[in-house]
Parts: structure tokens; sequence; C-alpha cells
């Protein structure tokens, strides 16, 4: 699968959201705040899970067309991946 510009700078920018969250922890921030940032660094990757599984289903599903296999069982594969990752 071919990881384009888009989804390397989703991870780019949970690093620095990540790197913030360790600096608001060393200044002693608010649980509240830390907590707020810790989860939009997950939601972010929760996204980013999303994004690659759809567009990884969307290739082996025409792969998969182009050589007359079934896709059901990528779909499942596909579906699963989305849950492990909840």
């Amino acid at each position: 699968m071919h990881y384009d510009a888009k989804m390397k700078n989703r991870i780019k920018r949970v690093q620095g959201q990540l790197n913030g969250i360790l600096k608001m922890m060393e200044d002693d921030a608010h649980c509240k705040d830390v907590v707020t940032q810790v989860s939009a660094s997950k939601n972010a990757l929760q996204r980013l899970i999303g994004v690659i599984v759809s567009e990884n289903l969307v290739e082996c599903v025409k792969t998969a067309e182009e050589n007359n296999e079934d896709t059901q069982a990528l779909i499942d594969e596909a579906v699963e991946l989305l849950v492990k990752s909840k």
C-alpha cells in the first residue's frame, strides 16, 4: 500500500500534539487540559486508521475484482481491523 503525504502529515500532527502533551505534563498543566489533548490525539489516530483501512480496501477490492476473486473476505477483514482499533 502507498501511504501518501496526507497520511504522513496526519502522523506528524499527532506527533506535535503528543509533544505538546508532554510539555503540558512537564509544566503541571491541569489534568482536564491534558486529558482533552490526549483524547484529541487518540481521535486523530482513529481517523487515520479509518483512512488507511478504507484506502487499502479499495485497492484490494479492485485487484480482487480484476482477478474474479470474492471480495467479501476482504471487506470482512477490513471491518475486523476497524473493530479492533476501537
